[in-house]
């Protein structure tokens, strides 16, 4: 089993907790990793890029000059594609991108993502983390504190507001909770900061 150092606020080292081979020491598996940020990302787009085709744009109802005899080229329509003011061909339309990922295969992604940045010490175990109000200046402290400067995910077990309003507005920082984690954030973050309590609370939703 894993073991990870337990650390304050403060960034003192108070202990050691054994974390679950099933979900903190599981074998890391980039590909599937790979598919579950390819869906992730899939599903934030909106799909609404849209533009008009040569029956959508307004005008050209009529030739706009006869057929022969003019020396131009022949044209039956002014919003032609060829035109400036034309329709698009093959423009965007809206759609949907949506995909899906098997359940097993997003719980196997999430236990990779957490063995890897167990694996490479980029989790960091805290014994607890509350703000008795929000203080951006405070949250800087800390993560000074815990040596994580760079990017940092901070994922709490329940809902904490003076934490996440102390966290939003340092760049680089985001904060989530246990039933929020996933893999791309995880991943898109240098450091990975937890309580104990919500390394518990993952264990106890994904172990097995």
């Amino acid at each position: 089993m894993p073991k990870v150092a337990l650390y304050n606020i403060q960034g003192e080292r108070i202990g050691e907790v054994e974390l679950s081979d099933d979900v903190f020491g599981a074998e890391v598996r980039p590909d599937i990793m790979h598919r579950a940020v390819v869906n992730y990302l899939a599903n934030q787009r909106l799909g609404t890029a849209s533009t008009l085709t040569r029956a959508e744009v307004s005008g050209g109802g009529r030739k706009p000059w006869r057929q022969k005899g003019t020396g131009r080229a022949r044209h039956g329509s002014i919003r032609s594609p060829l035109w400036r003011k034309g329709g698009i061909v093959f423009g965007p339309k809206p759609r949907s991108f949506k995909t899906t990922m098997p359940k097993k295969l997003k719980r196997l992604a999430l236990k990779s993502a957490l063995s890897a940045k167990t694996r490479d010490n980029e989790l960091i175990l805290l014994d607890s983390l509350t703000m008795e109000a929000p203080k951006t200046k405070q949250m800087v402290t800390i993560l000074a504190n815990l040596k994580a400067n760079k990017k940092s995910l901070i994922v709490m077990a329940d809902k904490n507001d003076n934490v996440v309003k102390s966290a939003r507005n340092i760049p680089g920082v985001k904060t989530a909770y246990v039933n929020t984690l996933n893999v791309y954030d995880i991943l898109n973050h240098d450091f990975l900061i937890m309580t104990k309590e919500a390394a518990q609370r993952v264990e106890e939703v994904y172990a097995g």
